[in-house]
């Protein structure tokens, strides 16, 4: 496994190099060399992580790892384009800065399979990480360190430094969860009344949804932001599915949200302007005004500039949509590599979730299944809400594109879970599977 990891590592970091080196020629005409000096640190560090894999996690997914630097070196091609487009060089280059955050997140990937040797220790950390999620979502709204937007209040500056809290919450909130129900996975799926085939939970068993709900419902209020609130209610929810099997809990959960929704969207003008956005985006009236449908609508004609096959790299115009680097890179992917570049991108998500969802299915402790299935599936759920968003399947959000978009906090955030899949597959393939045998006739 290993090796076939190293082969897929040498093609991801190929084609990587070959995706910056079509953009130059595509944008100038020439290749420009100090992009790929600087990328050849982050490529060091995933070959560095591949090392250590042979030493300490021998038996991890060997999928997980190449797919993630495909979509990160890509992604940092893509943006390495549009600084081209804008000029921007040095320190103000967001792909300059897009390699500095993918070292420091490969880094914090190394570090944390190499600290947690065990993931069930995790575990006992359950509520140690309930706490350290709820304070990563409140730090946006702390005056000194909250960055006041115009969209959403999710950020926070350390010094030159713009940092998403929210994303690493996920992650945190995602062992509580994984934690907790393990422990109240009986209350939670043997009690409770059969209706029309379906059996429900009493009332005094919705006390863990409904808490979780508020608390999606508060980041709408307190932060503006309806995709995060999303992500951490459809990661609970799916967790509760899997760990119940209960399908009562998913109408449970999806009439609550769209109830939360449509509150949030009648009270609060600035998620009902996201709703009038998206149902009305080629209004003239909603595209010219402020706040309006002009990025949706310039997303969706760059993917339709694109058609089947792209434009080519540094051959588009994907510059003309407002943050192109970061929220909208799927539309300037889409553009330049066309409908079958996405599909491609969209299999290797597929893949990757699928990989995560395996290791699951494969664990013998509860624990752990609970939590390869958590954070591969908040992954793909992200993909969904993003996706969804630009090209007006949902109401567009401002999350980012895993491993693609530029962000920081979104890149740690990835490969730290990363980190944790290899981990987990590790475990999973070490572990001693007990037959037991029938008794004699």
């Amino acid at each position: 496994m290993r090796n076939l990891e190293l082969g897929l590592l040498l093609v991801a970091l190929g084609l990587g190099a070959a995706a910056v080196a079509l953009v130059q020629l595509g944008a100038v005409g020439e290749l420009d060399g100090s992009i790929f000096v600087l990328s050849a640190v982050p490529a060091f560090l995933v070959l560095l992580l591949h090392v250590i894999e042979r030493v300490v996690a021998k038996e991890a997914d060997p999928i997980v790892v190449p797919i993630a630097t495909f979509l990160n070196g890509l992604g940092i091609a893509m943006i390495h384009r549009l600084d081209i487009a804008e000029g921007y060089t040095g320190w103000d280059a967001f792909a300059v800065r897009q390699i500095v955050w993918t070292v420091i997140a490969i880094v914090l990937a190394i570090a944390g399979l190499l600290i947690v040797r065990n993931h069930r220790v995790l575990q006992r950390y359950r509520y140690i990480a309930m706490f350290v999620g709820i304070v990563l979502l409140l730090l946006p709204v702390l005056p000194g360190i909250g960055e006041t937007d115009a969209n959403a209040d999710v950020w926070i500056r350390v010094g030159i430094f713009s940092f998403q809290p929210g994303e690493l919450a996920k992650i945190a909130l995602a062992i509580f969860f994984a934690g907790y129900l393990v422990t109240a996975r009986d209350s939670l799926s043997l009690v409770g009344r059969t209706i029309l085939g379906m059996r429900f939970p009493r009332a005094r068993d919705l006390g863990p949804i409904l808490v979780v709900w508020v608390l999606s419902m508060g980041v709408i209020v307190l932060q503006r932001d309806l995709g995060t609130a999303l992500l951490y209610f459809g990661l609970f929810l799916v967790m509760l599915y899997v760990a119940t099997g209960r399908a009562s809990w998913i109408l449970i959960g999806l009439s609550l949200f769209a109830a939360g929704a449509w509150l949030a969207s009648s009270l609060l003008p600035y998620v009902a302007d996201r709703f009038h956005n998206w149902l009305d985006a080629f209004n003239p009236e909603v595209y010219n005004r402020l706040g309006g449908s002009y990025q949706l609508v310039q997303g969706i004609f760059g993917l339709a500039d694109g058609g089947l096959v792209g434009t080519g790299l540094g051959r588009g115009r994907p510059d003309i949509v407002p943050l192109a680097e970061s929220d909208y890179i799927i539309a300037s992917l889409g553009e330049e590599l066309g409908l079958i570049g996405l599909f491609a991108i969209l299999a290797l998500y597929l893949v990757f979730v699928a990989r995560g969802f395996r290791i699951g299915v494969a664990g013998q402790d509860d624990f752990g299944r609970l939590l390869a299935v958590g954070l591969s599936f908040v992954v793909g759920l992200q993909v969904f809400i993003v996706i969804g968003g630009v090209t007006r399947l949902i109401p567009l959000t401002g999350l980012t594109t895993p491993f693609l978009a530029a962000g920081g906090s979104s890149l740690v955030a990835n490969w730290i879970i990363v980190g944790l899949l290899l981990r987990l597959s590790d475990s999973v393939r070490r572990q001693r599977h007990v037959v037991v045998e029938g008794s004699p006739a």
